[in-house]
């Protein structure tokens, strides 16, 4: 019960944190438009995506026990349907969708982790769901499915921006599956657009999981080996890297012992470990690094949010010796233009019987005049020139001296161009320090400390323990279970 306790202590630590320093700094310069604690607070996702016909639905029916899911060789759903547990559903036996909901529901109830999504529209929306099912699978997490991708498909066919939400969906999933079928091993356009793009700046590599699904459609273990090789040159292509990630062979049993056809030889499967139960069980141990998530999550957010702050005090930093290099120049080229109007007067003698008090005073009108004709038209126009300056170049605004520097940067670099496009450059530097010292205590002090308390848990004993997120009355599992995912 200890340690029960103390992993709930741990979460209530990290969501509190992220509440109460995190939030307020991104909700006010644009860095997220919801409280961030909203994509952590619910319990651990595991997101299908896959081509149209990989077979995303039928997994998910044999992991929940029930037809839950539409299935065919055909596109049969193009909805992101969310599926979770119905804890007030009567024990009857019988696997079965107990609740469905529609997309504004889920946007709008604060129980979920969805008010991000309003922002894509109401072809979105119209396109999002809810079902409730009484599968025990679902006890301790949801499962997302997506609709399937599409080659010769663009955002005006769907109506909504699909890789934006995707990357959203990837952002707050603790898993994502990635499904390829024999007939289009990683061809798809959607497909490598998301693993080329939107994946790799939204989630981790250690949170992917890719499956090489329907393998019994192959006609041979040459066209397996094929097909596999196909797949394995179009991942290097779509990922960039040369180490190809693992691949999950896997197949429904029921689907091979139906289609049994003369001109295919299946016999190579029985070669073959179905690796179907793997991945079940990778997707069983989702909850399992829910905490360790959260604390990647902190330190995720805690680093961009520093790095996005740092680079806007490196604006004002800049703009602020621009004034006061302008500021002086002004009044020296001012002062002269004074020294120069009462000289020519004295030289022409255009204004006789003056005396020289008067013409002193008089050249201090015109330095007078001409400085804030300095500030108020020429500065004016440099300042503009000035931010479209550093809007060009916004790289230069903060060092990128390493990978990690680079990559976090890259992820707010946008967010910093319409944030300083939205103000103008007009905001407080003071400010922006302050609560940049804030967020950068968060990320170097309190992630540190979180991440010790992690550790410290899953080195202590093995004596059982709920696991986070589990449900009550559910079999408890065995402290080691909690072992840390690597953070990127």
């Amino acid at each position: 019960m200890y340690r029960e306790d103390y992993i709930n202590s741990l979460r209530n630590e990290l969501l509190d944190m992220v509440r109460d320093y995190l939030t307020p700094v991104a909700i006010k310069y644009g860095y997220s438009e919801v409280p961030l604690e909203t994509n952590i607070k619910w319990r651990p996702l595991v997101l299908f995506l896959g081509n149209y016909s990989s077979g995303k639905s039928t997994l998910i029916n044999e992991f929940l026990g029930s037809d839950v899911q539409a299935t065919g060789q055909a596109p049969t759903d193009d909805s992101f349907t969310v599926i979770t547990y119905d804890e007030s559903a009567d024990d009857d036996g019988q696997i079965r969708v107990t609740e469905e909901r529609d997309g504004k529901f889920l946007l709008n109830d604060p129980e979920y982790p969805f008010e991000n999504l309003k922002k894509h529209g109401q072809r979105f929306i119209a396109h999002f769901r809810l079902k409730k099912v009484n599968s025990p699978f679902l006890k301790t997490l949801a499962i997302i499915d997506t609709p399937g991708m599409l080659d010769s498909i663009t955002e005006r066919d769907r109506g909504y921006k699909y890789q934006e939400i995707i990357g959203d969906l990837a952002q707050i999933a603790d898993l994502v599956l990635v499904l390829f079928d024999p007939h289009k091993a990683g061809t798809v356009r959607e497909a490598h657009e998301s693993l080329r793009e939107t994946l790799p700046m939204k989630t981790f590599e250690d949170r992917m999981l890719f499956v090489l699904n329907r393998i019994d459609e192959c006609a041979s273990l040459v066209d397996l080996i094929r097909v596999y090789g196909t797949l394995c040159w179009n991942l290097s292509q779509m990922t960039g890297r040369k180490d190809i990630p693992m691949i999950r062979l896997t197949y429904a049993p029921k689907a091979a012992a139906s289609a049994k056809s003369p001109e295919r030889d299946t016999s190579y499967l029985r070669y073959l470990e179905n690796q179907r139960d793997e991945i079940k069980a990778a997707i069983l141990q989702a909850p399992r690094h829910r905490l360790d998530h959260l604390a990647t999550f902190v330190e995720t957010h805690g680093e961009r949010l520093s790095h996005f702050l740092e680079g806007l005090a490196s604006y004002r930093r800049r703009l602020r010796l621009f004034r006061i290099k302008f500021f002086v120049a002004g009044f020296f080229i001012s002062l002269l233009a004074g020294a120069g109007a009462l000289g020519a007067a004295m030289a022409t003698g255009v204004l006789p019987g003056m005396d020289l008090y008067m013409m002193i005073g008089g050249g201090g009108a015109v330095a007078l005049l001409a400085f804030l004709f300095w500030l108020a038209v020429v500065q004016k126009f440099f300042k503009g020139r000035f931010h479209h300056r550093q809007m060009e170049n916004l790289d230069d605004l903060t060092p990128l001296d390493n990978q990690t520097r680079r990559d976090s940067w890259q992820a707010v670099k946008a967010l910093v161009a319409n944030f300083l496009k939205k103000t103008g450059g007009r905001f407080s530097y003071g400010e922006v320090r302050r609560n940049y010292a804030s967020v950068k205590m968060v990320y170097d002090k309190g992630s540190r400390e979180i991440r010790e308390a992690l550790n410290e848990l899953a080195a202590a004993g093995h004596d059982p323990v709920k696991t986070v997120g589990r449900s009550p009355g559910e079999q408890q599992q065995p402290a080691d279970d909690l072992q840390a995912v690597p953070a990127r």
